[in-house]
């Protein structure tokens, strides 16, 4: 069965992805940062499929501790299929009253962590000489802006271009690399947001949902999307 790393995967859309693709012939390995007793709630639902259910818990943002327990666990299972990276933060204010560790916080975060992530895990995948996928999970607001998240919107704006440019370089080792942008979706992200000024933005006039999101991912994991790379796939009701 297919192995597939899903970073930040103890609940919102990471949840909502593994436990797709646990239902769909694939054998997900969560992960979280804090939220143990979270992951293992998912993990509970995954093992009563059969599957592993597997958790690693380490901070994306830590370089040195993403290396060693991502080394650690390719050491013992193998490269995995497909890597998930959903993990990420947001830490909104107006860019004059940005502080400096809001800034670096989203960066290394959502940005770093791509690196962090991937960089233990896409020569092992390339090794493996098979078929292999890596989807990232950015957002509208790396797509066109979003006021007050100008360092959420350069790190998924940044994410969106190492996936573009590592699509490339894999695309031969018949690995794919492709953005998944959702627009507003209902996970506890947008609790507090003023929902009927952000609904007049959105042509269909409702918030989207996790499992409109991971059926995205879920498509674009299977052998039907082997020749889509490179690509942004949006998941906004119409925003852009």
């Amino acid at each position: 069965m297919k192995r597939v790393i899903v970073t930040g995967s103890s609940r919102g859309i990471g949840k909502a992805v593994a436990l797709d693709l646990a239902r769909n012939g694939y054998d997900p390995v969560l992960h979280c940062v804090k939220n143990k007793d979270a992951a293992e709630a998912v993990a509970q639902e995954l093992r009563a499929l059969g599957l592993t259910g597997d958790i690693l818990q380490f901070d994306i943002a830590d370089r040195a501790i993403a290396e060693k327990e991502l080394s650690s666990w390719v050491a013992e299972n193998g490269a995995p299929y497909a890597v998930v990276l959903n993990a990420g933060i947001a830490d909104d204010a107006p860019f004059p009253g940005m502080e400096g560790d809001q800034w670096d916080r989203v960066i290394r975060t959502d940005l770093d962590g791509f690196y962090n992530v991937l960089k233990p895990l896409v020569l092992p995948m390339v090794q493996a000489r098979a078929k292999g996928r890596i989807v990232a999970i950015s957002s509208i607001s790396g797509v066109i802006g979003n006021r007050g998240q100008t360092n959420y919107s350069a790190a998924k704006a940044g994410l969106i271009g190492a996936c573009k440019a590592l699509a490339v370089e894999l695309a031969k080792r018949k690995i794919t690399v492709n953005c998944v942008a959702p627009g507003v979706i209902e996970t506890e992200m947008i609790e507090g947001i003023f929902a009927q000024e952000v609904m007049k933005a959105i042509p269909m006039q409702r918030f989207g949902k996790v499992e409109e999101v991971s059926a995205v991912v879920r498509f674009l994991l299977s052998e039907e999307a082997s020749y889509i790379t490179r690509q942004v796939i949006q998941v906004n009701g119409g925003m852009f």
